[in-house]
């Protein structure tokens, strides 16, 4: 069996089961369930601590596993990411009190703290800021200043109201743009199994971000309507019992679903049809 490391808890949990359900697989319906077997799909699924899915993936113990970006590179375990799941995005930044610092270089001999002590260290390597602390803490980090813990601190910043409040500004560059992705140990042999799984996914992807559009329209104007409905391939077109009339399938991107219509109706297409497309594999 595939085995696969599910976050059990937090902003991943939800989603992450979710999308696992979109792609045909059983899921728990009792959260303090830690293991689910579904045999028909032959996959054993492991409920874990979002923070320790990267270790039990990069060790070999598990096959693939849905987790952060960031907790995957923080974490330093031995595993990659093979896919974006485009859910549970965040911004990972450095913050302090106002005029504080500008850049990552102004940073040098100051003391950080944070929850993701191996991000932040890396980040600092990378561009030549030697701090002279970088300390652990869980939990709400912007105290640490005001505490007298840290000068500044490094944490995921959604609307940046909790840092306003606490009298702190964002500086310099992103660190991280994170969101959810699946993982696999660094290396690992092709597999499969894994490789259906990670199709199954990109399958609930596409169908997340496409939808099915269907019309009528003369044969004379087909041209143009390709135009605008070009497919992933090609449209398929095929002719209605009304000589002169063709009826065209093609998948279009969602968020432009609206406007498409309106271009259509307004080089004569008709009976316009959008659908939901709930499973597919290109």
């Amino acid at each position: 069996m595939l085995r696969i490391a599910v976050p059990n808890k937090g902003s991943l949990s939800e989603p992450a089961s979710a999308m696992l359900h979109e792609a045909g697989y059983r899921q728990r319906k009792d959260s303090k369930e830690l293991v689910l077997v579904d045999p028909e799909n032959q996959v054993e699924f492991f409920f874990l601590r979002p923070r320790d899915i990267a270790i039990y993936v990069g060790s070999g113990r598990l096959d693939v596993g849905i987790t952060g970006r960031d907790l995957l590179l923080d974490s330093g375990a031995d595993a990659e990411e093979v896919l974006a799941l485009g859910f549970a995005g965040s911004t990972f930044r450095f913050a302090g009190p106002k005029g504080i610092a500008s850049d990552v270089k102004d940073l040098e001999g100051r003391r950080i703290a944070t929850s993701y002590t191996g991000l932040v260290k890396t980040y600092l390597a990378e561009h030549g800021v030697t701090a002279s602390a970088v300390t652990k803490l869980d939990g709400a980090v912007e105290t640490a200043v005001q505490l007298g813990v840290a000068d500044v601190i490094a944490d995921v910043v959604e609307t940046g109201t909790s840092l306003r409040n606490a009298g702190m500004e964002v500086f310099g560059a992103p660190i991280l743009v994170s969101d959810a992705v699946v993982i696999r140990p660094t290396g690992a042999e092709e597999d499969p199994r894994a490789e259906q799984f990670l199709r199954r996914l990109q399958g609930v992807l596409v169908a997340r971000r496409y939808v099915m559009m269907d019309y009528d329209i003369r044969a004379e104007r087909v041209a143009d309507a390709v135009g605008l409905t070009p497919g992933l391939e090609s449209p398929t077109v095929s002719p209605l019992h009304s000589e002169g009339w063709v009826a065209v399938r093609s998948m279009v991107l969602r968020k432009e679903a609206q406007r498409i219509m309106d271009d259509l109706w307004a080089i004569g297409a008709r009976a316009i049809l959008v659908t939901n497309i709930h499973a597919c594999r290109l």
